[in-house]
């Protein structure tokens, strides 16, 4: 039995040229940058220039912004200079929007000159880039000498940039006994006071200041998110009108789904190739012959999808992924090999099958992917229902027409 599965499967492997897949539906390194370029082009990126000290709330703001975990906006942070970091998101290649994020201003042991050098570089670029300045400063720091002189002289260089004062971290002074967020904005009288008096530091160095709390789940406030909608609007209305819709459709969800569809909609040309081929392989009539094949070319398709999408899989890595995300589909499949046992109505069914696994699968790695991409931890229950979905309107696709 054992010789009788292994010849098959060579057969098949020798008749169809599955080795040959990755190569004809390689994705070109040139044709691929060349759409990224166009899109870049587009995209109405902004830099948002974050200045303040260690533990003022900086990438707090940009999980808000983001919308990604505090882990993810952590690792997503590479240096850019010796007193910046960078995080562009939702990737490098195409980047929403840009966080430059200033380090070691507080320390004594860092040379304010060199870091209001480098931000005075970094200003006075020349790009078609929008740039928003965000100063933070947590709501009980009062010692804000070394920030305001940064903002008086980078705004002395850059009047036109606008500069936005942020007051964080809220909660450490509420009053006793107070367990959440009031309704937004809080009229607290050690809140009025300490922000009066911010505001008074700053004076003449800022075009608008707020008031936001961006806590952990973990922390108990809610909303986690203290103040983002007037965090938002506050950004939009300093913003060109595309940079200002952009940030509104990025909390809002709409630019994430309309990057995620440019993806999509080029993975699709491929998950079709690889699900007509799965939908040929499985209607040859022998029971367990074509799983081994047919794992091959999702496999295949997993790993060209994964780099579409800029993540380099080995095989036994995809193999890995389709293990993760076909879920219930495994019971099927040897529910599907079974069928072929009867007689002309088996191998129709099978074909219809695989066709519609394959376009599923397909569906459920670009979620999955897409996700890895956005910076979030892929939804295996939100991958289930897209794959669930796919599989019912592929099904039909595959069926074999009437004579």
């Amino acid at each position: 039995m054992n010789q009788f599965f292994q010849s098959t499967k060579n057969f098949f492997t020798n008749k169809l040229p599955l080795k040959k897949i990755p190569q004809l539906f390689q994705v070109s390194d040139a044709q691929m940058a060349e759409i990224l370029e166009t899109v870049r082009e587009k995209l109405p990126t902004t830099e948002a220039i974050l200045i303040g000290k260690t533990q003022s709330g900086k990438s707090s703001i940009v999980r808000g912004l983001t919308g990604v975990s505090a882990e993810i906006v952590g690792q997503g942070f590479r240096p850019h200079t010796k007193h910046t970091n960078q995080y562009a998101y939702p990737n490098d290649d195409l980047p929403l929007l840009i966080f430059t994020d200033t380090v070691g201003l507080g320390d004594v042991q860092q040379n304010t000159d060199s870091i209001i050098q480098e931000l005075t570089d970094k200003l006075q670029e020349s790009n078609h880039q929008a740039r928003v300045v965000i100063l933070t400063v947590k709501i009980n720091d009062f010692a804000t000498e070394t920030l305001a002189t940064v903002a008086k002289k980078l705004r002395q260089l850059s009047p036109k940039i606008p500069y936005l004062l942020v007051i964080t971290s809220l909660h450490e002074i509420y009053p006793s006994q107070t367990e959440n967020h009031p309704a937004y904005p809080p009229n607290f009288e050690d809140i009025n006071r300490a922000f009066n008096h911010l505001k008074d530091d700053f004076q003449g160095l800022y075009d608008d200041a707020i008031l936001i709390d961006f806590t952990l789940e973990e922390d108990g406030y809610t909303p986690v998110f203290y103040g983002l909608e007037t965090l938002r609007d506050t950004i939009a209305q300093q913003l060109p009108e595309a940079e200002s819709v952009a940030i509104y459709q990025l909390l809002e969800g709409e630019t994430s789904q309309k990057i995620g569809n440019l993806y999509r909609d080029v993975a699709r040309r491929y998950i079709w190739a690889f699900s007509v081929a799965a939908a040929t392989l499985a209607a040859v009539p022998l029971p367990f012959a074509t799983m081994p094949v047919l794992t091959t070319l999702q496999v295949s398709q997993i790993t060209l999808l994964g780099k579409l999408y800029g993540q380099i899989l080995t095989p036994s890595q995809a193999g890995g992924i389709v293990s993760a995300i076909a879920g219930g589909f495994l019971a099927q499949s040897i529910g599907r090999e079974l069928i072929k046992f009867i007689p002309g109505l088996g191998s129709i069914i099978a074909a219809s099958w695989a066709g519609a696994y394959t376009w599923a699968l397909g569906e459920g790695a670009c979620v999955y992917f897409g996700d890895l991409m956005g910076g979030k931890k892929p939804n295996p229950a939100q991958i289930q229902t897209v794959m669930q979905e796919a599989f019912k309107q592929a099904q039909n696709r595959f069926k074999k027409p009437r004579s």
